[in-house]
């Protein structure tokens, strides 16, 4: 990835690096792929053409590799199999593994070298080898090794780069055993038996080795070179191999390999202790990067998009494991287990999230489906003795279906009383033995039935111990029951003593793993224009609507656009040509019809060149339009955008409403929820038919979005919210899918009693306002009658206008519309008086077409069908968090769910597994994705995605988002570029890690920029803090960093605000670490938490947490003294600057600081002012005087 390293690597791995093969194994490659021939004989000539020198160089740069693999495989055989152990010769095994796999997994190097690799027999030399035999020593380099094999044999074509499908790697085997076969039929008398055999009854590692286990080194060496694996033997001479390497060698080449598929099918979702206390795999928390770990890493390229979704799979698996560990390290240490005087448990302490087993009972093992070999479902039952406090007792009876719990058991060796010791190894001293996972069906009743979730509230039940129906792994079970079976081991299943809980919102693993593993069991379908982008290939800028072969020529803006003036703003360098010439008539909505180039055949480009003249390419036809009269009333007036939008924003809508990728990268302030709202809306009303998914990362983001679609003219039974966050809305109406249930239910009632309302004006008998389908009739046949007879009397007959009194005076509907505001009719033109009596008619109109809309809510009677008729037929703008989509992908696509848009916010904090899933949360139609547009906007320079553990955010790059990711590939970005948020001065202090980041006019206009902060000389400030009581930094656990003396500086500071008049709610507090933020909440609930005159700031927060808000003045503690810690990252620095809007106060010791490298640009302009606080106490809130 690193543009020097890459220069270097590619001379020395292309074509000519095949020359270190053995001549017999390039033949046959060659045969294989017949074009590769003609550019090896170019290369033959050439080598012919070059002098001695540079032919040497050459030589030694193409057999360099294969002479660094031999280096190694001596180094690899000199490690003693027992005894001691030069750790530096383990650890460069270790790291020259990593490179292979480095190697392997990215095509343009594995294209030439996998041939080199498997040529050289590396993997089988290492199989072998002492090292691999150490268990001690080994451990990590046997891991490495099997993701080394795993890659070597990958499903995957090198030389074209298309995917193996399960046909295609079936054959390949059956090509090698038949011409193993075939050789040992020509040449070894003694392999008959062998050769004759069907393929299936000699192609697994038993039956090979008892095939040629019996053979002399000689003639298994002799048949590995007729099958081009090595060097002919000399005449009359020995082979020079051992026979236990040409024996695994021939058996490794040939046995059965179950599919990648397959094993990843028969893999246990849940981690066991096995897995998440061994450190190669889940390191501890505070990685230093030295080592090298058994770990996939997420690059800017991958093999295919099995490759992709297996490594991004394993990833989120080992991290959802570290997090797990953590709990369960908690938990149990908390229940204290000790060793009872008759050698049982006894649980001298509690936790929370935790409760000792009274029994475990499996109830259930279901038989396997056919073609599996383990049960379709394994339940048991748990019991518990809830015996605590009534609202813990709450929380474990509210566990709900799907949620997951974990089942310990523990045989504690330490007796009773014994102090546990953080410092020591957890699982020593708890005597923690096996962990395994669960999924809760239910709580059972008193009778033994689960009780269904529903809407009625739950029975409470008698006593205090509780009983649940779990799902156990079924893959998990069938390997704990193998090894009893077989090894005789302890029955697992016995022996839980406790059950523990977690957090339902860190708790989705399972889903989003199972989520992951369909879609690699499903033929995925990604639409091809994003394919190879996604895999990191091909040209970055293909899916930009400029180079898309579907880009649509006119597009209606509707109300984006305020004015004619600022459309021609927007679009600088082009010429503008309105379609009408009267000034007055100029007015938006636009429709405006954009030059496109032409399609890509030659033909067509000497065309082009004859006919497109510059100033055509470069002129936009604009077309004003009216919209049609709605109706008489006020609130039949469309809602419009009142935002005048830069010319950058107006790119980033043209590009989000052209079908493609689109990437918009959004400094802080610049209106990216505006953008994003705008083309939300000019998609839906440009493309009616169309439906758009909305992806967020967190529940906040989408009330923002939310809020302001309100605010624009889109018909609100079309919006739709999934998931758990809506409850945070600060607007009166639910969004929630029963929420919109409710209210068309609602409208339907209200619509039918307007109908009753016209059916009465109109004087007609009968009870027409009962159901839809009834108002339907009646439109029919009495509304339709009416106005079509209304038209003929007013129409233009024979070309002569009738009187402008005809039209008020024969229109029908005057008692209908006796509660509009009077008159109707203005009785001055023809023309204007019969679009309002058009609009009229519009109003009625509507009122039975949604009642149409409607009528199946009629029919379906239960609130979940009505929920999911309208998710998949009513609803057009759906919103979701990523979270949600990988947890109900399975539920989305059963229910038929379609879109044909994606717009994702805060993209560059979303992981890039989550980013991907919502691409595929429908089934493909004939084989084709029908997504169209993704519109993804976030901004990378601010903090990526959460990763608690530091070995998979670096080792692995587990914290690159798929768009920062792309963003690195080269995919082109619209990037916003001016900001409205924050005054110009403290734009200053991040805008410098942006391309060109300035301000809106208003940010100097507006009364609230210009007048300063009452109480304080500077709008921004840094307050140096030195030892409070001679301590400056403390650390009361590990990593939980506090700093008394700066946490009573803010609050004072905080007090001293509200003092002045400040209300509480425009400041917020925050701060670099968790410790710090519950110091200063301490602190605030002494000093001044419960005072009726002051109060509580609107947040106080980690600035990590914070990201994506903002307030009027922030108070922002940097807590450490002695290291620069995590601040060092820029992008936290960026979050932290850019959250003010009018006053930022940074307490911090500046000494260490200032000198950080990185942060050398904000804290220049910091330390430009005075480090001791300057106030103003004369000064009340609000004042008058001006900034500086």
């Amino acid at each position: 990835e690193v543009d020097l390293i890459r220069g270097q690597v590619q001379q020395l791995i292309s074509l000519p690096m095949w020359m270190a093969l053995q001549p017999k194994r390039l033949e046959q490659e060659l045969k294989k792929t017949p074009k590769l021939r003609k550019f090896w004989n170019l290369i033959k000539k050439n080598d012919e053409k070059m002098d001695e020198e540079t032919r040497k160089q050459a030589y030694r740069e193409r057999t360099f590799l294969s002479q660094l693999i031999q280096k190694f495989i001596s180094v690899l055989k000199s490690i003693p199999v027992s005894g001691p152990i030069c750790m530096d010769k383990v650890h460069y095994c270790e790291r020259f593994i990593e490179l292979m796999l480095d190697l392997e997994a990215l095509l343009p190097t594995r294209r030439w070298f996998n041939t080199v690799l498997d040529d050289s027999h590396l993997v089988v030399h290492c199989y072998l080898s002492n090292l691999a035999k150490r268990e001690k020593e080994g451990h990590l380099f046997c891991q490495l090794l099997d993701m080394l094999k795993f890659y070597t044999g990958f499903e995957i074509n090198d030389q074209t780069g298309n995917a193996l499908t399960e046909n295609e790697m079936t054959t390949i085997h059956y090509d090698r055993i038949t011409s193993l076969q075939r050789t040992a039929f020509a040449h070894f008398p003694e392999l008959y038996d062998f050769a004759l055999s069907n393929v299936a009854a000699v192609d697994t590692r038993d039956s090979l080795l008892k095939c040629f286990g019996p053979l002399s080194s000689n003639v298994l060496h002799r048949v590995a070179s007729h099958l081009c694996l090595l060097p002919p033997l000399p005449e009359g001479g020995d082979s020079t191999y051992e026979k236990e390497f040409l024996l695994e060698l021939l058996v490794s080449r040939h046995e059965r390999r179950i599919s990648q598929i397959q094993q990843l099918n028969q893999m246990p979702l849940y981690p066991t202790e096995k897995i998440i206390w061994d450190e190669n795999i889940v390191p501890t928390e505070y990685y230093s990067g030295e080592g090298c770990l058994a770990l996939p890493k997420l690059n800017l390229q991958f093999l295919t998009l099995h490759d992709y979704l297996l490594r991004n799979f394993n990833l989120f698996r080992l991290e959802s494991t570290y997090e797990i560990r953590q709990d369960i390290e908690d938990s149990v240490s908390r229940m204290k287990p000790w060793l009872s005087e008759y050698g049982g448990v006894v649980f001298g302490g509690w936790a929370r999230m935790a409760q000792p087993i009274v029994s475990f009972t499996v109830v259930e093992v279901a038989k396997p489906n056919i073609g599996e070999n383990w049960p379709m479902r394994v339940r048991a039952d748990v019991t518990i003795n809830l015996n605590v406090r009534d609202n813990i007792k709450d929380e474990w009876e509210g566990l709900r279906k799907h949620d997951v719990c974990f089942l310990i058991t523990v045989r504690p060796t330490q007796p009773y009383g014994t102090k546990f010791d953080r410092r020591r190894p957890f699982v020593e001293q708890t005597g923690l033995v096996y962990v395994r996972g669960c999924e809760i069906q239910g709580m059972l009743d008193e009778k033994g039935r689960v009780i269904e979730e529903g809407p009625e509230p739950k029975p409470r039940l008698k006593g205090d111990c509780r009983t649940y129906r779990v799902f156990l792994d079924p893959n998990q079970y069938q390997q704990d029951m193998t090894n009893t079976i077989q090894n005789g081991a302890e029955d697992v299943y016995e022996t839980f003593n406790i059950i523990m809980r977690r957090k339902p919102k860190e708790n989705n693993f399972k889903a989003v793993l199972e989520t992951i593993r369909n879609l690699m069991n499903t033929d995925c379908v990604v639409p091809d224009w994003l394919h190879d982008i996604i895999l990191g290939y091909g040209d970055p800028s293909s899916a930009h609507y400029s180079k898309m072969p579907n880009q649509i020529a006119t597009l209606d803006f509707n109300d984006t656009f305020l004015s004619i003036d600022h459309l021609k703003a927007s679009f600088p360098g082009y010429n503008i040509k309105v379609t009408v010439d009267d000034p007055v008539l100029q007015i938006p909505p636009f429709r405006i019809t954009f030059p496109i180039k032409g399609g890509k055949g030659k033909k067509r480009k000497e065309e082009d060149r004859n006919e497109e003249k510059p100033e055509e390419a470069k002129t936009l036809i604009v077309e004003p339009h009216v919209i049609p009269n709605r109706g008489p009333y006020p609130y039949n007036q469309p809602k419009r955008n009142t935002i005048q939008f830069t010319h950058t924003q107006i790119e980033a809508i043209r590009a989000g409403m052209q079908p493609g990728l689109t990437m918009v990268v959004g400094p802080p302030g610049t209106g990216k929820t505006d953008v994003a709202v705008q083309i939300i809306s000019n998609l839906y009303h440009n493309f009616p038919e169309q439906r758009t998914l909305i992806v967020t990362h967190s529940n906040q983001a989408l009330n923002q979005l939310f809020e302001k679609i309100m605010a624009l003219d889109i018909d609100e039974r079309h919006l739709l919210r999934l998931g758990h966050g809506e409850e945070e809305l600060e607007t009166e109406k639910d969004f929630s899918r029963y929420g919109r249930v409710n209210y068309v239910l609602a409208r339907r009632l209200e619509l039918l009693r307007e109908v009753g309302r016209l059916q009465e004006s109109l004087g007609v008998p009968g009870d027409v306002s009962y159901t839809c389908e009834t108002a339907g009739h009646f439109f029919l046949y009495q509304v339709m009658s009416r106005w079509e007879e209304y038209i003929s009397k007013v129409k233009v007959k024979g070309g002569k206008l009738p009187d402008v009194t005809d039209v008020s005076s024969f229109f029908p509907f005057h008692q209908y519309f006796a509660n509009a505001p009077q008159p109707i009719f203005k009785g001055k033109s023809y023309e204007e008086d019969m679009e309002i009596a058009e609009g009229c008619f519009r109003h009625i109109k509507k009122i039975f077409t949604q009642l149409e809309e409607f009528r199946a809510f009629e029919l379906l009677r239960s609130g979940l069908d009505r929920s999911k008729y309208l998710l998949v037929k009513e609803a057009k703008i759906i919103a979701m968090t990523c979270t949600h989509a990988a947890l109900k992908r399975h539920d989305l696509v059963e229910l038929c769910f379609k879109y044909d848009n994606i717009l994702m916010e805060e993209s560059a904090q979303i992981l890039e597994i989550e980013t991907f899933i919502p691409l595929l949360l429908q089934n493909p139609q004939d084989g084709f994705s029908r997504l169209k547009r993704w519109i993804m906007i976030g901004d990378h320079h601010q903090l990526p995605p959460v990763i608690k553990n530091m070995a998979f955010q670096k080792y692995s790059n587990m914290e690159q988002s798929l768009f920062t990711r792309f963003v690195r590939v080269g995919v082109p970005t619209v990037d916003l570029d001016a900001q409205g948020r924050a005054r110009a001065s403290l734009c200053n202090l991040y805008n410098w890690r942006y391309k060109n980041l300035g301000n809106l006019p208003h940010v100097q206009l507006l009364p609230e920029f210009r007048t300063a902060n009452a109480g304080f000389l500077y709008d921004f400030q840094l307050i140096n803090v030195e030892d409070f009581n001679g301590v400056g930094e403390s650390e009361p656990n590990p990593y939980f960093y506090q700093n008394l003396g700066e946490a009573e500086y803010v609050v004072a500071l905080f007090m001293y605000m509200c003092l002045l008049g400040y209300p509480a709610d425009k400041i917020s507090i925050l701060t670099t670490y968790n410790g710090q933020k519950h110091l200063i909440r301490d602190v605030i609930n002494q000093r001044c938490g419960n005072n009726p005159l002051i109060g509580r700031p609107n947040k106080v927060t980690t600035v990590d947490r914070f990201q994506g808000q903002q307030n009027d003045y922030i108070l922002l503690s940097l807590v450490r003294t002695k290291a620069v810690g995590h601040l060092r990252d820029v992008r936290r620095l960026v979050v932290a600057m850019s959250r003010a809007r009018l006053g930022l106060y940074i307490f911090a010791r500046v000494s260490l600081f200032q000198n950080c490298f990185e942060l050398t640009p904000a804290f220049s302009q910091l330390t430009a002012r005075p480090l001791h606080l300057h106030i103003v106490p004369t000064e009340r809130f609000p004042t008058a005087r001006q900034v500086g």
